[in-house]
């Protein structure tokens, strides 16, 4: 098929050149700030959690201060430390009631944040292009949301329970020692610190491309393995199942090496920072053994300064876990925010109107004016092709595979835009108005039929979103398949499998033309409908067929010519070009093409019906 020869071209931010970190930190903002008063009492509740979290240690040193008692002193003694411990389970209890109001207030903003993204970037991707899903493997983009949307949550929590906490702690810790300290202890501790952030950081960079490895690799991986189920028929068909295995593995080991480089590197990112922080907590204590010595320091500035400095050192132990996953989740947030900029290349222009049809229950008249299209520029598909169906009347197009006709098609729905010419929908031209009222008033059974995996019900009740069960039930009697459903034990909550693999391909055909016939459009495009059909029932729905057509405008595109005797008018395609037009008899009477074909499957009728389809 043409179009399956184009390109599509690569999303931003998902190979080549990322974003800058900040642009994607920036395009999530707005989402976060919708919530402005539950942000600011988050970050208030952070702030007041670590000051009562300082207050702890400093309630401690008080404490063992104050049990340096003289003896005799009882009163002292009941009422000082009793009061010290108090202040300090209280503290304690503070320092975590804080804590949790803020998770408790941001976790809304974070999972409104979640939604309304996954949902944007759901909707956006059914507004793309055919092209854009045909150059995408559904695999790789489903994990781009998945990884974009989890990326959220791990970068909002890393923010604002890990970092900006420690950032806030490090500040308070710093201005308590320049305060009531000697200077060095908070020179040594800044400096101590700086010195860990800079090596963090500059280690977790080199080892980035290692993680980022692990996820392309993980990414094909899961690709391969969802392409490979998708077309589990097929594997089985040609015994392939050591060929998709040793594809699969194939990504795996590469998986396996990069995650084996990153755990050594991971190694060696420990070691470092255990080193800084040994070295850090060394001289601070020695600076304060000094001054307990000679007598500026007491017992209990010894225990003080030693808890703020464990207490300060043990999130910057997960520092580097922070930042390799921030950074991470930046990423993953910027391949899901890259297919929000993704060009929706078909766009309905500004104040477009809806199509309006004159006469809904005869239809529309159609006409393409001198239309040239192409899905690459290697390729030529329709070369000034013109031709007109009019109201309420049925026009078929036949030709060789290739011909283009199921090209007019997606031109009709508006997949594509044409490169030149028009497509005229009662005089309206098809790009002037909105693709929505365009859609609404088609419908269209094409030739692979695809169902979603959930009951028949529902699959024919895609057609009408809401409608009753009478009126499924019409749908599939008109599709001549209520027989075969009712004979099923769940009828019509029978489950058809992923891609509808549980059903035969003529009963999926079936089920398309049921949903069509629910939709009750005003322009029917019937898409080789009967290709996967036995003769039988084949014969039996093209009464229904022409005898729905007679109140509707209809396109039909057939191989076997049987189908389309009746049609109001026949156009024969051949590479591109409409080459023959007219009735079936003006056109047999003209001993062209068209008679050839029909001559050719005149002959083969003879011949026993092969196609294996079980029509139930």
């Amino acid at each position: 098929m043409g179009h399956r020869q184009g390109s599509s071209s690569p999303l931003p931010g998902s190979g080549g050149a990322s974003r800058s970190d900040w642009r994607v930190i920036k395009d999530l903002l707005p989402y976060l700030l919708e919530h402005r008063t539950r942000v600011a009492l988050a970050i208030a509740c952070l702030i007041a959690a670590k000051f009562a979290n300082l207050g702890v240690p400093i309630i401690l040193k008080d404490l063992i201060d104050a049990m340096n008692l003289k003896p005799g002193s009882l009163q002292i003694y009941l009422i000082v430390p009793a009061g010290l411990i108090v202040a300090y389970g209280a503290l304690r209890l503070s320092a975590s009631l804080f804590s949790e109001l803020r998770e408790l207030l941001f976790a809304k903003v974070t999972q409104d944040a979640v939604r309304k993204i996954a949902l944007q970037v759901f909707e956006h991707l059914h507004a793309l292009t055919l092209q854009f899903h045909l150059g995408r493997q559904t695999g790789g983009v489903s994990r781009d949301i998945e990884r974009g949307t989890r990326g959220i949550q791990t970068l909002v929590s890393f923010s604002l329970y890990s970092i900006l906490p420690t950032i806030i702690e490090f500040v308070l810790v710093l201005a308590y020692f320049a305060y009531y300290y000697d200077i060095w202890f908070a020179i040594i501790t800044f400096v101590a610190l700086v010195i860990y952030i800079v090596f963090t950081i500059k280690v977790t960079e080199w080892r980035t491309h290692y993680r980022r490895t692990m996820n392309e690799m993980d990414s094909r991986a899961n690709q391969r393995a969802i392409d490979s189920l998708l077309n589990f028929e097929t594997v089985k068909y040609f015994g392939n199942e050591d060929f998709e295995s040793k594809r699969y593995d194939e990504n795996l080991k590469h998986y396996q090496s990069a995650a084996i480089l990153s755990q050594k590197s991971l190694a060696i990112l420990n070691l470092g920072q255990q080193a800084i922080i040994a070295v850090g907590l060394v001289l601070i204590l020695w600076r304060a053994t000094q001054g307990v010595v000679d007598g500026s320091m007491t017992l209990g500035d010894l225990v003080l300064v030693n808890t703020l400095m464990i207490q300060l050192y043990i999130p910057l132990n997960f520092l580097g876990v922070i930042y390799r996953e921030m950074k991470q989740s930046i990423t993953d947030m910027d391949r899901m925010f890259a297919l929000l900029s993704a060009d929706q290349e078909i766009k309905d222009r500004e104040n477009a109107p809806a199509l309006v049809i004159y006469d809904f229950a005869r239809g529309p008249e159609v006409r393409f004016e001198n239309v040239y299209f192409s899905y690459n520029a290697k390729r030529e598909i329709l070369k000034d092709v013109s031709f007109t169906i009019p109201a309420g009347t049925i026009t078929a197009v036949v030709g060789q595979s290739g011909a283009g006709k199921s090209t007019l098609a997606r031109l009709l729905f508006r997949f594509y835009d044409v490169q030149s010419g028009m497509i005229l929908v009662d005089g309206q031209n098809i790009q002037d108005v909105q693709q929505a009222s365009l859609r609404k008033a088609i419908g269209i059974v094409p030739q692979d039929t695809v169902l979603f995996n959930d009951t028949i019900a529902y699959n024919i009740a895609y057609g009408s979103p809401g409608a009753s069960l009478e009126a499924i039930q019409e749908a599939a009697r008109a599709a001549q398949m209520s027989q075969f459903i009712e004979h099923l034990p769940e009828g019509y909550e029978t489950q058809v499998g992923e891609r509808g693999l549980k059903l035969s391909g003529g009963e999926k055909q079936r089920v398309a033309i049921a949903r069509t016939l629910l939709k009750k459009p005003a322009l029917l495009i019937f898409d080789e409908a009967t290709s996967a059909l036995d003769s039988k029932t084949e014969r039996a729905f093209q009464e229904e067929l022409f005898n729905l057509a007679r109140n509707r405008t209809t396109l039909i595109i057939a191989h076997r010519l049987s189908t389309v005797v009746h049609a109001d008018q026949i156009l024969v395609m051949n590479q591109g070009k409409i080459i023959e037009r007219g009735t079936h008899q003006h056109l047999l009477q003209a001993n062209g093409r068209y008679t050839s074909m029909w001559q050719m499957q005149e002959s083969s009728l003879s011949a026993p019906d092969d196609s294996g389809v079980n029509s139930a």
